[in-house]
């Protein structure tokens, strides 16, 4: 999608905010001996009560409002009879639609109490999320997405996912343009004006790749190893990219 008209924008605007305020609320909702199956219909319930429709649902038939994944678990996690403990490491992702208009917003969220070494994960997973977000700029290279956090995750000793790439959204949940790598790339298209977008780097102490589970929806690292995801969905301008995954 490109945003043409401010009040395009606006209706973004909206459902990013209550794809945000939904996984914020599940998050602080959340606690050890709570189900995903618990916390989900936690999420189905705030985005029914806004009137917006689970993207995974409607999209891909996903047995499940939200994706949530725990632990060994890095993306698209069926919610279900699973029982959160402490120091667990979950991650909710959350998208859905109103008025024709998609959003995409995911994190992850620490169970007290965790090891420092989980904090650090998760505070990197966050800021290379913000590393992405700031080559959000119109004209500039898709690549230099993937680029910057590559660098980042470079530095620290960290690889990439890099089968799960960050995508085009607004009129469907997934548009053009596909794949947009959040690793170092050779991507040669440019970001234009408009142009509305998810960033959502998986950082990973040692995975590099996500390979399905039985259920044929959950994914894992390979190589075993901790994984986090952090995304916004995000306009790109020529003075950088706003973000309307924002909760209010």
């Amino acid at each position: 999608m490109t945003i043409n008209h401010e009040d395009e924008l606006d209706t973004l605007k909206e459902i990013g905010r209550i794809v945000a305020n939904t996984m914020q609320t599940m998050a602080r909702e959340m606690e050890p001996g709570m189900t995903t199956g618990e916390l989900d219909e936690i999420g189905r319930a705030l985005l029914e009560r806004e009137g917006a429709v689970s993207a995974p649902k409607s999209t891909y038939d996903f047995p499940g409002a939200t994706c949530i994944s725990v632990n060994e678990e890095i993306a698209h996690g069926i919610p279900g009879g699973r029982v959160i403990a402490a120091g667990d490491l979950v991650n909710i992702d959350v998208s859905a639609s109103k008025n024709g208009v998609f959003a995409d917003t995911g994190a992850t969220f620490r169970v007290p109490a965790v090891r420092p070494s989980q904090d650090r994960l998760c505070r990197d997973g966050r800021r290379a999320m913000q590393i992405g977000i700031a080559q959000v700029r119109d004209g500039r290279p898709l690549s230099g997405i993937g680029q910057a956090i590559g660098a980042f995750a470079a530095a620290k000793g960290y690889t990439l996912i890099r089968n799960l790439a960050s995508h085009g959204i607004g009129r469907s949940l997934h548009e053009y343009p596909t794949e947009v790598a959040t690793w170092p790339n050779r991507d040669r298209r440019r970001i234009n004006r408009g142009l509305v977008l998810t960033v959502e780097p998986f950082l990973s102490r040692g995975g590099i790749w996500a390979t399905g589970g039985k259920d044929g929806w959950t994914l894992y690292s390979e190589p075993a190893a901790p994984c986090v995801q952090y995304e916004h969905t995000v306009v790109a301008t020529d003075r950088g990219a706003i973000v309307v995954t924002m909760p209010g």
